[in-house]
């Protein structure tokens, strides 16, 4: 265990570079298993999930070899269909594994995986979409069975559009002959990645980036080298972490065709930001203010659910009242008793909603970081806060945020690690 100390009311200044996408990087990671021919996956951000999953991978069979800082080699074959359960339980990206050893040796066994507690993400979405190219799913006491008995090209309908449920059907549809067909598919870049990848392996994939991925599968599949896209949730983070301290900071790898509409919320909320180019986002210090109107998660390209913990800091430091609603997850808001332990005014209407008046002058606290999202939330409002903070479980947030002491320390942040 490990926490964050923290000195707040220091302006953040100067430039940071955006992390590989972690919601891009573990899916790619999985489809590793694809293939027995060398992957070299780029641009990966070093963080406690990429370590996790890319332990899996060496647990089913898989040589995993370091090559540089974010660059590694795969290689091998698949040895086993059963990954180890205390790793599945790390994070809940494991259950890619699924697909992906389906696709490869025509079975699984997989226990529950573990993650964050945000609210209820079942499984029943995953195995009704491998179910239809040929899959059968057994439930059994402690974990699942799953055997390819008669794999087929399908045209799958998804009751919603999930990200992880739309990268687990596209690894199997990749392995399968004839064209799959997934709609009401999950359109957010980090899936357009998997796609690019998967293509680059043999299969043959239309429609990335929309609600349809039209799929014709390839029996081989092949090695690939792939850059990992940077991460927009990253870089959201940083340009509410910059607004929060009223710094000054130049964020690199920022895309703006990812941030269109957490840049509209920026703008919302009176933060004064330019794009230098495509790539490369200037926040300037600025005097924040509620939006007219309520700030809501979105299915892509709508406000991302993984902003929202942050978003919500950054209303505490805008004149006014502002409606928060996250309707995707039942347990997103339960972090702000946190924060109103830090001084914030915050009405938690229910589980999805909140009502947030600033601006507040928060001070430092000690607090124990819940999940990855209200860690990093935590560590924004510290920084903005009059005091020292310390934040327990500063773990949680290694699994999403690369290096975050040093890169924040580099901006002139008072942090620092305690083991």
């Amino acid at each position: 265990m490990s926490k964050f100390l923290i000195e707040g009311k220091n302006p953040l200044a100067g430039e940071i570079r955006v992390a590989g996408n972690k919601n891009a990087a573990l899916p790619i990671i999985a489809a590793t298993v694809l293939t027995d021919e060398e992957c070299v996956l780029e641009n990966l951000p070093w963080i406690r999930d990429v370590e996790a999953m890319l332990a899996l991978l060496q647990d089913l069979g898989k040589t995993v070899e370091h090559v540089a800082p974010g660059v590694v080699r795969i290689r091998g074959a698949i040895t086993k269909f059963a990954p180890g359960q205390t790793l599945v339980r790390k994070l809940r990206a494991s259950i890619l594994y699924l697909g992906a050893l389906l696709a490869r040796t025509g079975e699984a066994e997989i226990v529950p995986p573990g993650g964050c507690v945000i609210g209820r993400r079942g499984l029943e979405g995953h195995f009704e979409a491998l179910a239809a190219l040929g899959a059968r799913i057994e439930i059994r006491a402690h974990d699942y069975r799953a055997q390819l008995l008669a794999p087929h090209a399908a045209k799958i309908f998804l009751h919603e559009p999930s990200v992880t449920v739309t990268e687990n059907a596209l690894l199997l549809a990749a392995a399968i002959a004839g064209e799959s067909v997934i709609a009401n598919a999950a359109c957010e870049p980090h899936v357009t990645d998997l796609a690019q990848v998967l293509i680059k392996m043999g299969a043959t994939i239309h429609g990335a980036g929309s609600n349809q991925l039209n799929i014709i599968g390839a029996q081989k599949l092949c090695g690939f080298t792939h850059r990992v896209m940077p991460d927009h949730i990253e870089a959201g983070t940083f340009a509410i972490a910059a607004a929060c301290t009223h710094g000054h900071v130049l964020i690199h790898e920022a895309q703006q065709e990812h941030l269109q509409m957490t840049a509209l919320y920026m703008q919302r909320f009176g933060m004064r930001f330019e794009f230098k180019d495509e790539q490369t986002l200037e926040v300037l210090p600025s005097e924040l203010h509620a939006p007219a109107t309520k700030v809501q998660v979105g299915i892509w390209p709508g406000f991302p659910t993984d902003l929202m913990s942050p978003l919500i800091v950054l209303a505490t430091q805008a004149q006014g009242t502002t409606l928060c609603h996250d309707w995707m997850y039942e347990s997103r808001m339960f972090f702000v008793d946190k924060l109103i332990a830090m001084g914030a005014r915050i009405t938690l209407c229910d589980p999805h909603r909140v009502l947030v008046s600033g601006p507040t002058a928060l001070r430092g606290q000690e607090l124990s970081s819940p999940d990855i999202r209200a860690g990093i939330a935590l560590v924004i409002a510290a920084l903005a806060a009059r005091g020292r903070s310390a934040i327990e479980r500063a773990e949680l947030v290694d699994r999403g945020y690369e290096d975050i002491v040093a890169r924040l320390g580099r901006l002139g942040a008072k942090i620092m690690r305690e083991e």
